[in-house]
């Protein structure tokens, strides 16, 4: 298992690192088709091909595995800082998000077969190339197959404490564009309009829609704007991350964001917003809970206990979550440091996460 984990982290494979991404594929194409599993592959022009995976025996099946082969690491971070162990954890960039997830789904399905088990009948696989930047691609993809599915499992690495995921906050971005009027400002700056003043009330302002107790946050992560020093300012713009608990918070954000926009504080100015929310918060819900049950007695069966947590960041959960259908994530091994040079895996989790997964996806092929 270590061994096609340290393959698979010494390819690049970025969101936008198409041949990477298609190098992985492929290998794991082989990989699934050696246990008689049919291979789609969903060819993409911009982004890596997409892979819809289920054995060729399967009829209507009713478990959806999803599971991504992008990372956040850009061309020639695998060769500059390759896999490596130290101790009992494994290091290099994506080991744990998320490609120990893609080895320990293999091997999931291997242990089924091996042990005469034939849950992997009943499930369906989507492995995506770009969820690291939201699923531009593929979240119509995993939409589609997921429409008449009853569960979903996404392989999210685990939380460091070894929880599941059964809850994430929505998210979304957006662009606030202010035009003003340039002029001299040692000379003339009364003809002046600066799109900086304008800009520096809005982000005060995007700043106060932030509510802790409520799960929203609104944060202008970056900014631009200005052509010299000596100059008002006739263009700036800012960068906002907006994060959302419950969907009934996506209008009443929407709405306060527009407002914003739309109020001018320096006359002359004028303000553009663009951007979406990119995906729905995963509310955790009566389904959620009766997934996890099931999950916990797997995990009592083979000692080990199953607890869960929620989380700001978002993934392809949501995308299921929203269609109704009970989805837990944080599936995959465990591990730490995610999006950094310090990314691990906890390498005894590895074997235990895989049996998990085994596990569940046999409980759950007899809940038609």
């Amino acid at each position: 298992m270590l061994q096609l984990v340290e393959q698979l982290v010494n390819i690049d494979s970025g969101s936008h690192s198409k041949k990477g991404i298609d190098e992985i594929g492929s290998i794991l194409k082989t990989k699934f088709e050696s246990l008689d599993f049919i291979v789609d592959t969903v060819e993409q022009q911009s982004y890596g091909n997409q892979l819809v995976i289920q054995h060729r025996d399967a009829h209507q099946p009713h478990i959806l595995v999803v599971a991504h082969m992008d990372t956040v690491f850009p061309e020639g971070t695998a060769q500059k800082r390759p896999f490596k162990v130290k101790g009992n954890r494994a290091y290099g960039p994506g080991v744990a998000d998320m490609k120990s997830s893609l080895v320990e789904l293999f091997y999931a399905i291997l242990c089924l077969k091996q042990t005469g088990q034939t849950g992997y009948k009943h499930i369906q696989i989507i492995l995506n190339s770009d969820e690291e930047i939201g699923s531009p691609s593929s979240a119509s993809l995993i939409s589609e197959n997921a429409a008449n599915k009853k569960f979903a499992l996404i392989l999210e690495p685990a939380r460091t404490d070894g929880s599941l995921v059964t809850a994430r906050r929505g998210c979304g971005q957006f662009k606030v564009d202010i035009a003003g009027v340039a002029a001299h400002s040692g000379i003339e700056p009364e003809k002046g309009r600066s799109a900086i003043e304008e800009l520096a009330h809005k982000i005060i302002a995007l700043h106060r829609l932030n509510d802790q107790q409520k799960g929203i946050s609104v944060n202008v992560g970056m900014i631009d704007g200005g052509s010299a020093v000596n100059t008002i300012a006739s263009h700036a713009a800012a960068f906002v991350d907006v994060r959302i608990s419950e969907k009934k918070q996506e209008a009443i954000i929407l709405k306060q964001l527009k407002k914003i926009c739309a109020e001018t504080y320096i006359p002359g100015t004028k303000t553009t917003l663009s951007g979406k929310m990119d995906r729905s918060p995963m509310e955790k819900n009566e389904k959620t809970n009766l997934l996890l049950e099931t999950i916990r007695q797997a995990g009592k069966e083979i000692g080990i206990e199953i607890t869960d947590t929620a989380t700001g960041g978002g993934s392809d959960a949501s995308i299921t979550s929203d269609l109704g259908i009970a989805t837990v994530d944080g599936l995959g091994p465990i591990g730490g440091n995610a999006h950094s040079e310090e990314e691990y895996l906890e390498i005894p989790s590895l074997t235990e996460r895989t049996l998990l997964l085994a596990t569940v996806i046999q409980k759950l092929s007899k809940m038609t």
